[in-house]
């Protein structure tokens, strides 16, 4: 039995010898698995997609050329405009109405007016055509973009490529006066040429001259999956980007996606993702203790009173996004069918978006930051491509899934970040609140004047910003 039992103990003893190391590597192996875990970035699935009529051939390669493009005109075209202009129809705005009820028709005829009498398509047409157009096919849909590189690069300088996407109602000729001083920012007195872009500008598909997606459920993330696909075929492998509105989320997506091609991301508006519960005590106490949760004085006089800045003032500004983000055809049907209806609807928005204070001057304050040569180009990009429709069709395809239930929502963004706050933006988000996503924010700037259309109404400025964030980048 003395035997017996020393023969147990040592089978006993041995076994231990075997799976007390076993299990001790195996805790400690999902201890350093879930450590490792902690820090893995998620990214969004880059997937695939097919954008283009019908079913996706199932042979032959897709063509991944990049053709020039043209803008071009015709008098059928400046004929067509003109005819629906003078048959234009009017209702007599309510008597000091301003801007309150919407587009004031009594300024409205002053527009048309000039449209139909003084402004030229076709030397807008060669503003257009004066940085270069090119087309290529992504997912079977041909995507329009312009590409600009610099002139002149000083020696020993690296030409560092930006992608830059516009939003709605905008396009791609946002930017056209922010090109050159990125361009070619010595020229204009921005710095001693430590910098220089080489910059990339798609139109969304769907918008102006890209191609409308043929197949329903085309997002933000799509977007971006195209856009990445783009920057690859003209060989880049790493990049800046920039946006604001729509371009802000599809910039977003980009950097979700593949955060290894992204050098740094800079917005000049954010999407908020969580309002959860720790977002609602931090609005409440941010207006009597705002140092308690990181607020600046600045933020406060930005973000409060808070109804009447974020919920009334948005409702008010935001009725056209509930009727994009559902029924966007019906009301594109007349906008698509009247230059004068879709004159209205656009620039509306340019009115208020650019300053909340234009609501109360009878033209709608349009003229104070832009010409109408400007507005009725952008207006018109619209008009002769027939892209209103499929741009508004944007909303539904992005606002019906609900921000806080799509995969994007849920992943931080772990790339430099720049942010440029303009005060007159529709929205203000604090840096307390975008870091709660933009998890690696290198510049956050609170810019002294400009609202919704940075690029387009106060360009120096945003450029300036771009170029500071980016330097800040490259001493990293």
């Amino acid at each position: 039995e003395t035997i017996l039992s020393r023969i147990r103990s040592f089978e006993y003893s041995q076994k231990n010898a075997v799976l007390v190391p076993a299990a001790a590597l195996g805790v400690g192996g999902m201890l350093v698995y879930w450590l490792r875990s902690r820090h893995k970035i998620k990214t969004i699935e880059m997937g695939d997609g097919w954008w283009g009529s019908g079913e996706r051939p199932l042979k032959g390669k897709e063509d991944e050329s990049i053709r020039p493009f043209k803008i071009e005109t015709s008098d059928k075209e400046i004929e067509d405009l003109h005819r629906r202009l003078e048959e234009a129809r009017y209702t007599p705005p309510l008597e000091g109405a301003t801007f309150h009820y919407g587009f004031n028709s009594s300024y409205l005829q002053k527009v048309v007016a000039y449209w139909r009498n003084q402004f030229d398509w076709r030397k807008q047409v060669e503003v257009l055509n004066k940085y270069p157009h090119f087309q290529t096919t992504i997912e079977g849909i041909d995507i329009h973009f312009i590409h600009v590189k610099p002139s002149y690069v000083p020696h020993g300088r690296a030409v560092q490529p930006l992608l830059m996407v516009h939003g709605w109602p905008g396009s791609f000729y946002e930017f056209y006066k922010i090109i050159p001083l990125l361009t070619e920012p010595a020229r204009h007195s921005l710095n001693k040429g430590d910098v220089v872009f080489e910059v990339i500008c798609p139109s969304i598909p769907g918008y102006g001259f890209s191609e409308a997606p043929h197949q329903k459920g085309f997002d933000t993330v799509a977007t971006a999956r195209i856009f990445h696909k783009l920057m690859n075929r003209l060989g880049f492998k790493e990049y800046y980007l920039q946006g604001g509105d729509w371009g802000s989320r599809i910039t977003t997506n980009m950097a979700q996606m593949l955060p290894q091609s992204v050098k740094g991301l800079h917005l000049n508006f954010i999407f908020v993702g969580r309002q959860g519960l720790r977002r609602m005590i931090s609005v409440m106490l941010g207006a009597y203790v705002p140092w308690l949760i990181g607020l600046t004085r600045e933020d406060v006089r930005r973000t409060y009173p808070f109804i009447q800045k974020n919920i009334y003032e948005l409702l008010r500004e935001s009725g056209y996004l509930h009727i994009q983000a559902t029924k966007p055809d019906t009301a594109g049907c007349g906008l698509n069918d009247s230059p004068v209806g879709l004159a209205a609807y656009i620039l509306e928005k340019f009115s208020t978006w650019t300053d909340k204070s234009f609501l109360h001057k009878d033209d709608g304050g349009l003229e104070s930051k832009y010409s109408l040569d400007e507005l009725l180009t952008n207006v018109m990009i619209y008009w002769v491509t027939a892209s209103i429709v499929s741009s508004m069709r944007f909303y539904k395809e992005n606002i019906s899934k609900g921000h806080g239930l799509t995969a994007d929502a849920r992943v931080g963004v772990y790339v430099p970040t720049g942010i440029a706050a303009f005060p007159q933006e529709l929205v203000h988000t604090p840096r307390a609140w975008a870091k709660e996503m933009f998890k690696n924010i290198i510049t956050y700037s609170y810019m002294p004047r400009g609202g919704h259309f940075a690029a387009f109404e106060e360009p120096k400025l945003l450029a300036q910003d771009i170029m500071h964030f980016v330097r800040k980048v490259e001493q990293l």
